[in-house]
């Protein structure tokens, strides 16, 4: 059906303090991301929670992203370029974040939540970002029977997940909270992953470090399909796998599917690839909350016909052997890699990956649902879209327990060659 969604106001929210007006350096961890633009996501909240006759009020949530954006002024911000060396930055200008009020009489919360990450959900719920330079976008669309969708676009050369996720908890709680919110401030010196001067790429570091991700045309169309693992499933999985995290575990089992699915040559070269986050690891580690891009990508390799046949484990445990390696001198190297790559110059990601690659993004462990305005916690959230081939993401289910919990259940985001996606379904729910 052509569903159709009516924009009825779109301003900019700026800070309600003055901001410091001022080029934010990017650290090359930042340039990386660079050519990714913004990253669309979407909650789904239900007034039949909470009853209230204010139910997301616009004026509420305008005051409390004011209120945020004091702190993390870079997203009332543009994307600039500085006139002393020509790298990227994030002129801090105070100009505002894009909010958009919308309505969508025809949808549902049930409705929406039929829909597949894809084109299409980004185009009716996260708002269209006119000019580009803008950081921060949000989208509040109000549905039939007392649902709203809250669309966000953030453009991932100011933020990783992270970041965002710290964003979004902010705002919510001057929401709901209001004078009374705890906060949190963030950290905006990007200069603590300055490159070394001069930058120096440890020998050993590109075993682990995956620098570039190679794209081409897909030879044939794209599927999306959404695979729900249930908390049980998961637990059972992890004591196959010794008790190894659910992000090593699940991401051995799709790793595993795919090089069966995809009858590669036995002997060829698979790669699996995903971001780690560097936090922690850094001697000493960044400060708390620090704001910025604090990730880069490791891999694990093998060969085709041994990563499909092996037990589940093995390939569990390659992978988590690659994120042990993870130290302050893998970290320094990654950053020195990028700063001599100069990768914010490369054109805009396009294509698919080879079926030789896999790139996995887990959320698992992020504050996913803890965007509480004021009107109870979101009763759903995704990825808006995701069309790029070989790409999974991983983030939980969602649900709550009696005790107020996530369900336990799990969410793998699989884009693919259309060709297998249903034999790895089958493949997939046949090893749980």
């Amino acid at each position: 059906m052509d569903f159709k969604v009516q924009v009825v106001e779109s301003s900019f929210v700026t800070p309600t303090e003055p901001a410091p007006r001022k080029g934010l350096w990017l650290s090359s961890l930042d340039l990386v991301q660079a050519n990714k633009g913004h990253t669309p996501t979407i909650y789904l909240y239900s007034s039949n929670d909470v009853g209230a006759a204010d139910f997301f009020n616009v004026a509420r949530l305008k005051e409390a992203m004011a209120r945020a954006l004091v702190a993390f002024y870079p997203l009332a911000g543009r994307l600039g370029v500085s006139n002393d060396d020509g790298r990227m930055e994030i002129s801090c200008n105070g100009e505002g974040a894009l909010f958009v009020i919308a309505h969508a009489d025809d949808l549902s919360i049930e409705d929406v939540k039929e829909f597949k990450p894809s084109p299409e959900l980004r185009r009716l719920f996260v708002p269209r970002i006119e000019p580009s330079s803008i950081i921060l976008a949000i989208q509040v669309t109000f549905l039939k029977c007392g649902g709203v969708a809250l669309g966000t676009a953030l453009h991932h050369v100011a933020i990783d997940a992270s970041s965002a996720f710290h964003f979004f908890q902010t705002w919510a709680a001057f929401s709901k909270h209001g004078d009374r919110a705890a906060v949190e401030f963030p950290c905006h010196d990007r200069t603590l992953l300055r490159a070394r001067s001069p930058p120096t790429v440890h020998p050993d570091a590109l075993l682990t470090l995956h620098p570039k991700l190679i794209f081409s045309n897909p030879e044939g169309p794209l599927a999306f399909e959404v695979f729900t693992i249930s908390r049980d499933q998961v637990a059972s999985l992890k004591h196959l796998c010794c008790g190894m995290s659910t992000f090593c575990t699940l991401s051995a089992l799709i790793w595993q599917c795919t090089c069966v699915v995809r009858q590669l040559p036995p002997e060829s070269e698979v790669r699996i690839v995903f971001p780690a986050d560097l936090r922690r690891r850094m001697r000493p580690p960044l400060p708390d909350h620090y704001f910025g891009n604090a990730v880069f990508r490791l891999c694990a390799t093998g060969a085709a016909g041994e990563i499909g046949t092996v037990a589940l484990g093995s390939v569990a445990a390659r992978i988590k052997g690659a994120i042990e390696r993870m130290d302050d001198e893998l970290v320094r190297s990654a950053i020195d890699y990028f700063e001599m790559a100069e990768m914010d110059k490369r054109p805009a990601l396009r294509g698919t990956l080879p079926p030789t690659d896999m790139h996995i993004t887990s959320w698992f462990g992020r504050p996913q649902y803890d965007a509480d305005f004021g009107w109870g916690k979101p009763q759903f959230m995704s990825r808006a879209e995701s069309v790029r081939g070989g790409y999974v993401h991983l983030m939980n289910d969602e649900g709550t327990t009696d005790d107020g919990g996530g369900s336990g259940d799990v969410r793998m985001l699989v884009c693919m060659e259309a060709v297998n996606i249903k034999e790895l379904g089958r493949l997939l729910y046949a090893k749980l």
